[in-house]
């Protein structure tokens, strides 16, 4: 809808320049402090909050994304028996809290076809708030993110309006607007099964004053059908972002996510999203050997459609980075996870999605 459609807020980037080669300049020399950045400049999303840090979709994980400079901090949204909207990666529980340990819970374990895949385990939709409320979040990558399970068991599972409630006061005490970046999950599976996302998603932005333009809100699904329903029939005043795979097709839909990303369609796109959510390897894809190849026109053909770019998932552990950018043998230990998203920056891209938020805003200021 042409009088919809808005160009996401946060404008033009440094120019596009070879990747990087070898070393960077060392952090000392040029270092941004949470909030610095100035409007104009990419924007850095705390995935999950900062999730490399924290387990992923808590209150405290949210918080330190905030602390460390997060322009947004990015909750998946699944809901309730309730109708409740809560943050949690997936609808099942089962890797990212207790439950298992809770005796009163085990007959809840079943197993539900989730967009055309069989998977056994604890659902959000088959738990009320109340009973969510009992149970405790757990890391959901321990071998990975040993560090991380330090804090299991100490934090809930957060509504989205308790994450709205932690951004107002943030707002305050730190001085700066903090955004919120929420993905409707699965929102043609919860439909399915009456428990619809896309109501309760608006009236929550609605009564804090968030769907509005101006406001610091993007939403973001994998399902562009999703996104045309929030443009078209909700009318909803944020930026809407549509994510896409490396492969494969949206739930529910016909065409591939390679069908989206040709120039036909992201001018289609623009007719109702303003941006999109890549995954990074759509930016600059992998060689054979695991090293970044040559960057694709994504970013350019994105842009000539007037969208804006943020791909994920930025990560500095040795395996998720390309092949050049390993230290060491020990695929749990840190690589030089600021080389490839300064790599990233100089292709141009609007932004980046991050579970390291101190990492992405050294980047930035380094790019």
């Amino acid at each position: 809808m042409a009088d919809r459609r808005q160009v996401l807020r946060f404008g033009a980037v440094a120019a596009a320049a070879p990747a990087l080669g070898g070393a960077i300049a060392s952090p000392a020399l040029a270092h941004e402090k949470p909030g610095d950045h100035k409007p104009g400049t990419t924007l850095v999303v705390g995935h999950r909050g900062a999730s490399g840090y924290r387990p992923e979709h808590t209150l405290a994980s949210y918080e330190l994304a905030a602390r460390m400079g997060a322009d947004y901090m990015e909750p998946d949204l699944v809901s309730t028996k309730d109708g409740v909207l809560v943050c949690r990666h997936e609808p099942e529980i089962g890797g990212t809290t207790n439950v298992a340990s809770h005796p009163e819970f085990a007959d809840r374990k079943r197993t539900v076809v989730l967009d055309g895949v069989s998977v056994t385990g604890w659902w959000t939709q088959d738990f009320t708030l109340a009973e969510l409320k009992t149970l405790r979040a757990a890391e959901r990558i321990p071998g990975t993110r040993q560090h991380n399970t330090l804090f299991d068991g100490l934090f809930e599972v957060p509504t989205f309006q308790e994450l709205l409630d932690l951004r107002k006061r943030l707002v305050k005490e730190l001085g700066r607007d903090i955004g919120v970046f929420p993905e409707t999950k699965h929102p043609t599976f919860f439909r399915t099964i009456g428990l619809e996302l896309e109501t309760p998603l608006v009236k929550i932005l609605r009564r804090n004053g968030l769907d509005r333009r101006g406001a610091k809100v993007f939403i973001q699904s994998f399902e562009a059908k999703n996104l045309k329903t929030l443009a078209d029939h909700y009318r909803v005043e944020v930026p809407l972002v549509f994510l896409s795979s490396a492969s494969g097709t949206p739930f529910n839909d016909t065409r591939t996510y390679a069908d989206y990303l040709t120039p036909a369609g992201l001018k289609e796109l623009s007719e109702y999203v303003d941006g999109l959510g890549p995954d990074k390897s759509q930016i600059i894809p992998r060689n054979a050997d695991g090293t970044l190849a040559t960057p694709t026109s994504l970013v350019k053909n994105a842009h000539q459609a007037g969208l804006k770019v943020i791909p994920y998932t930025f990560r500095a552990e040795n395996t998720f980075l390309p092949t050049e950018l390993k230290v060491g043998t020990d695929p749990n230990a840190y690589g030089k996870a600021i080389d490839e998203q300064i790599t990233f920056l100089r292709t141009g891209i609007d932004g980046v999605f991050t579970d390291q938020t101190d990492i992405g805003v050294l980047a930035r200021s380094l790019a």
